[in-house]
């Protein structure tokens, strides 16, 4: 039965570490022995957001900003300092098996294959630990060997798989059971840009197929933009932005830049910021405000004699660049 509300509820979720530290020395390490001194390391501090059914978003952040802490709250591994957390209708720290059965996390840089084994032994500890009907354990696992294209590794020690083709196996495996909720922590983390593709749109499809809700982080902004209309970026362990993928160009990005190719070299800086010039002045490069892109296109195509051109938007990774850089002062967007 699907869970009422949010699949996801997470609340001032908090997780804080406390660390020992000490100076160098023998006589540091001595005196430590009898009086530890601490500190706290705040890992998430205070996260909140919901995700519907259904839903694939993009958890986003530098290194250290809390994703995988998150992720491990949200799956069960680790358990909150503070804060509530809900997901399927379920306290995951709980371990219940109604909630273990119904949700997954793929983690690129763990292995979770026996690594002796080949992938079909591993995929059958699996059916063992799911208790999963032989039917409908070979009908999930033959339907996944097809569409990730396991066919002639199924036999092969996981010891002998390349990267790619091990983490191929690593996602059938964690949706053998045919989870509601995917927490994919860096799927495709060291893949070929082919292979990256690949799972990419596996994953798109899985979602379109089962309604699975997904939440995914992953450096490579290319998985974002495929798979994911709504980001919720997190820096420091500090919500920094939740909202459309699409909002965060408008919102961080105040500018736009302009392409423009002249029949003739001129001086376009009456238009906006030159950011560049090629081939002898006529191909030139403006930045420009956001809000003024249409007025300054009609002024430039009225005014010059234009071969060609081009409004961009500033690139995705920039515009991510740009929220970290903002800090915890930046405004967070409503889901």
């Amino acid at each position: 039965m699907p869970a009422a509300g949010p699949v996801v509820d997470v609340r001032e979720l908090r997780k804080v570490y406390a660390v020992p530290e000490r100076e160098a020395g023998l006589k540091a390490s001595i005196t430590s022995l009898f009086r530890r001194q601490m500190r706290e390391v705040v890992a998430v501090g205070g996260v909140t957001f919901e995700i519907g059914a259904g839903e694939v978003v993009g958890f986003l952040g530098p290194n250290g900003a809390g994703k995988t802490t998150t992720l491990k709250m949200l799956s069960g591994l680790l358990h909150p300092t503070g804060g509530q957390v809900r997901v399927l209708g379920h306290e995951p720290f709980k371990r219940e098996h109604d909630y273990l059965r119904r949700m997954t996390l793929v983690m690129g840089n763990r292995n979770q294959l026996q690594w002796d084994l080949p992938v079909l032994d591993s995929f059958e500890l699996t059916k063992a630990i799911y208790r999963l009907p032989d039917d409908e354990f070979r009908t999930q696992r033959d339907e996944l060997i097809d569409l990730l294209d396991l066919g002639s590794l199924a036999t092969k020690p996981v010891r002998n798989l390349s990267l790619g083709e091990r983490m191929k196996a690593e996602i059938a495996n964690s949706l053998l059971h045919r989870p509601a909720v995917l927490f994919l922590d860096e799927p495709t983390l060291g893949l070929d840009v082919t292979m990256q593709k690949r799972i990419r749109g596996f994953l798109a499809d899985y979602n379109r197929r089962t309604g699975a809700t997904i939440l995914l982080t992953s450096h490579y902004m290319a998985d974002v933009e495929a798979l994911c209309k709504r980001v919720v970026v997190i820096h420091h362990g500090q919500m920094l932005f939740d909202g459309a993928l699409a909002a965060l160009s408008t919102r961080f990005a105040a500018q736009r830049t302009l392409v423009i190719e002249l029949a003739e070299a001129a001086d376009l800086s009456a238009y906006g910021d030159v950011a560049g010039t090629e081939a002898d002045g006529t191909i030139v490069t403006l930045r420009v405000e956001r809000a003024r892109t249409a007025a300054v296109t009609a002024r430039l195509l009225a005014e010059q004699t234009i071969v060609d051109l081009t409004v961009e938007d500033t690139p995705i990774e920039d515009v991510i660049e740009m929220v970290f850089a903002s800090g915890d002062d930046a405004p967070v967007a409503a889901p």
